[in-house]
């Protein structure tokens, strides 16, 4: 059984037991999320989809630890004219554990 979930303004395919990154959320390490804007739906008795959710279906989650990203280089540069800015920026992360779908 899988599900497509929205968070963060990005969709995840997620199944019981994986592991994946997310944009920062406020809960703490060890406190469980539910997640309620389910796209899609697959299992034994079929697919649903939603439009744009599906009624009634959420993924549980455990948050499993708080991090940030590798670096990004930001460059600014203009010719001739002694002027050149460098900077960096690290995106703050949730990692969570899928432990359910219900739908």
């Amino acid at each position: 059984m899988y599900a497509v979930i929205a968070t963060g303004g990005k969709q995840y395919r997620v199944g019981v037991g994986d592991t994946l990154m997310v944009e920062k959320l406020p809960d703490s390490v060890g406190e469980t999320v539910v997640l309620d804007q389910v796209l899609m739906v697959a299992g034994e008795d079929g697919v649903k989809i939603g439009r744009p959710t599906v009624d009634g279906a959420t993924v549980t989650a455990e948050v499993v630890g708080a991090s940030r990203t590798r670096k990004v280089l930001v460059y600014k540069y203009r010719p001739k004219q002694r002027y050149r800015r460098k900077k960096g920026h690290r995106q703050q992360v949730t990692t969570l554990k899928i432990t359910a779908i219900n739908g």
